[in-house]
């Protein structure tokens, strides 16, 4: 059994709703109501998508990407912005 493992965004968007999507997978969005039924979509969008490509012989893309998140605070932004 091989398993896959794939770096999944999803982001509030102007109705109210939610998008889904895998970087590494281009194309492979979906949507949602609530972050639930995005999450809930987006694994199938992404089983789909891997299917397919399997079905094809085609590679399944391995994830490379790397993410994290950057923290600034008003001190470190005095220096640049000066008169803030």
């Amino acid at each position: 059994m091989r398993i896959y493992t794939f770096r999944s965004i999803i982001e509030p968007d102007e109705n109210n709703t939610f998008h889904g999507y895998v970087p590494s997978l281009p194309g492979c969005h979906t949507c949602g109501k609530t972050l639930q039924e995005t999450k809930k979509n987006l694994k199938e969008a992404i089983t789909l998508y891997v299917a397919s490509l399997i079905d094809d012989k085609q590679p399944v893309p391995e994830e490379t990407g790397l993410e994290f998140f950057e923290t600034i605070s008003t001190n470190e932004l005095k220096p640049v912005l000066k008169g803030f």
